[in-house]
């Protein structure tokens, strides 16, 4: 249903990819899936090396994502 990509701090990289996902209801795909998935279309850098499953995602005023409060809420989780 919706995603959002962010860096958060990573011990080896300093900053690994990390994808939060709110699925569809009735979906069911495991994290694993989801990395395979973008790995296959965009390649090894871009693919993430952790996904989160939310139920919703913080929102700005204008309707997107809001990845400030995302990348403050995983700030201090490791990948």
């Amino acid at each position: 249903r919706q995603a959002a990509v962010i860096g958060v701090p990573d011990p080896k990289w300093g900053e690994a990819v990390k994808a939060i996902v709110v699925l569809e209801p009735g979906a069911n795909v495991g994290p694993e899936e989801l990395i395979a998935s973008v790995r296959e279309r965009k390649g090894a850098v871009q693919a993430p090396k952790s996904v989160d499953f939310v139920e919703a995602l913080p929102i700005t005023a204008v309707g997107k994502p809001d990845k400030k409060a995302l990348r403050a809420r995983y700030a201090a989780v490791p990948a």
